[in-house]
């Protein structure tokens, strides 16, 4: 029975995202929580991988993995949560070249490991013992700013420099739709909103480099997407969280939670 349930649902997930985006901040869970029905705490380690597109009269693709730590309050049908973790980020393209007189020395912008911070809330409606619908909002913000070096040369001139990702946050509000099959298993799908921005600043402006703006403001370029995840209560309290995400690229993450 559980081996079925496990594929029916990995099944719902491919059919659902298709060819495969964000899940910043970590996976969005359940609608129903998972702290006990008279009220209590839980806590959980997880990680999330986050890919999306952002533009402002260019695109780039943002790619990040998180760990984080998470913290909640709640009952049978709400609760309360923040998230405290790490994220490096990568983007695509953001030193290329466009002219043959500006040469660099790499193409992509990476750095590691920033801490981030999240805070949300949901809350849940049970039809039936079986079907149930929810309702979240998050938001995250990372607290430092990703910064990465490039150098090259513009006309033969040698040039080195850096480039700053900086009050880089998001927000998320989704509606989920729940069913309860045997051993508590939960499979929960649903449509979502989000908005993310960011501030990107290069240390001068570099005739042919793809990010030769000086500062300039980018967003995620689809504000609209769907996601679909499987609750698994493990023993003595844990349960085992998968989920994926799809806008415009796709994203997934999975953490381990403990109820006391």
């Amino acid at each position: 029975m559980m081996k079925r349930v496990a594929v029916t649902a990995i099944s719902a997930f491919i059919l659902f995202t298709g060819h495969g985006t964000a899940i910043a901040g970590g996976p969005f869970g359940p609608p129903q929580p998972v702290s006990k029905e008279e009220g209590g705490l839980y806590t959980g380690i997880g990680y999330g991988y986050h890919e999306d597109v952002y533009q402002n009269g260019s695109e780039r693709v943002f790619r990040q993995n998180q760990v984080y730590s998470h913290l909640a309050y709640g009952a049978k049908n709400w609760e309360i949560f923040g998230r405290i973790g790490i994220s490096d980020l990568k983007i695509s393209d953001a030193f290329s070249s466009t002219r043959a007189s500006t040469t660099t020395s790499k193409n992509d912008f990476e750095d590691n490991w920033k801490f981030f911070g999240t805070l949300g809330g949901k809350g849940y409606y049970p039809f039936t013992q079986t079907f149930g619908m929810g309702v979240f909002m998050l938001g995250s913000y990372h607290f430092k700013a990703f910064t990465d070096r490039v150098s090259g040369t513009q006309e033969g001139a040698p040039f080195t420099g850096d480039l700053e990702v900086a009050n880089f946050w998001d927000v998320n509000f989704g509606l989920g739709l729940q069913a309860t099959v045997p051993y508590g298993i939960r499979l929960y799908i649903g449509p979502y909103v989000y908005y993310s921005e960011a501030k990107i600043s290069l240390f001068r402006d570099i005739p042919g480099l793809n990010s030769d703006h000086a500062s300039i403001r980018v967003h995620n370029r689809t504000n609209v997407g769907g996601f679909t995840g499987i609750d698994l209560p493990l023993a003595r309290g844990f349960h085992l969280n998968v989920e994926g995400q799809y806008s415009e690229r796709f994203s997934f993450g999975a953490s381990v939670t403990f109820s006391y």
